[in-house]
């Protein structure tokens, strides 16, 4: 399987709460919701159905879970919820037991260990494992090596704060894009896939070193 990452992002790689206002005001985020405005049903809502048809099963951080399972169940009717509810799910968590879970199909993986027993399910045959919010989560995971692809809606909107999926940990990683579109409402939905390669460096003294072919031409 591979482990497919999805976020709403701002411009400035903010990932935090960007369903609702109360959905996560760590740190005192005062701007829940930012991404909805900015939703794009035709363009953004066909990419996610694209994206989800391939899925074989969610992953989740704690805080991610509880909110998308008290969310879902109450939606069911509609396909996409639907789909949701049937899905295998499984929920890193240090606090949860398989007692505390009632989401249909959904299993505990203990925090001691977790990352081991991704690696585990990764190792199987079949679609994609997919994560979505989970920020956490998605940062062990990125460290970790373990992601295969990113799936990235980078919205135009700068929220000054708050938390993200890449660490400041020194450790460059290179992607490359596969796909891209945009959105009526200027929404960027960009597909990035690891590559195996050290991160590129050069000096901009190169692009001059042919005075035939300058890299900038006046018009």
């Amino acid at each position: 399987m591979r482990i497919v990452v999805s976020e709403f992002m701002s411009l400035d790689g903010v990932v935090q709460a960007p369903g609702g206002p109360e959905e996560d005001t760590d740190g005192g985020f005062a701007h829940g919701g930012w991404s909805l405005p900015h939703f794009d049903p035709e363009v953004m809502g066909g990419a996610i159905g694209a994206k989800f048809a391939t899925v074989e099963a969610l992953l989740f951080g704690r805080r991610t879970f509880a909110g998308m399972a008290a969310a879902w169940p109450e939606r069911a009717g509609d396909p996409f919820a639907d789909q949701m509810n049937a899905i295998e799910k499984h929920v890193v968590t240090s606090t949860l037991t398989a007692d505390d879970i009632t989401w249909t199909n959904s299993s505990v993986i203990p925090g001691a260990g977790a990352l081991e027993a991704i690696g585990a399910l990764r190792a199987r045959d079949g679609g994609d494992l997919a994560v979505m919010g989970s920020v956490t989560l998605v940062r062990s995971l990125i460290e970790a090596g373990l992601v295969d692809e990113l799936n990235l809606m980078i919205e135009p909107v700068v929220l000054g704060g708050g938390k993200r999926i890449f660490t400041d940990d020194g450790v460059g990683r290179t992607f490359e894009l596969v796909d891209s579109q945009v959105a009526g409402t200027g929404v960027l939905i960009c597909t990035y896939r690891p590559i195996a390669a050290s991160v590129a460096t050069g000096h901009s003294d190169e692009l001059y070193q042919d005075p035939s072919a300058p890299p900038v031409s006046p018009t």
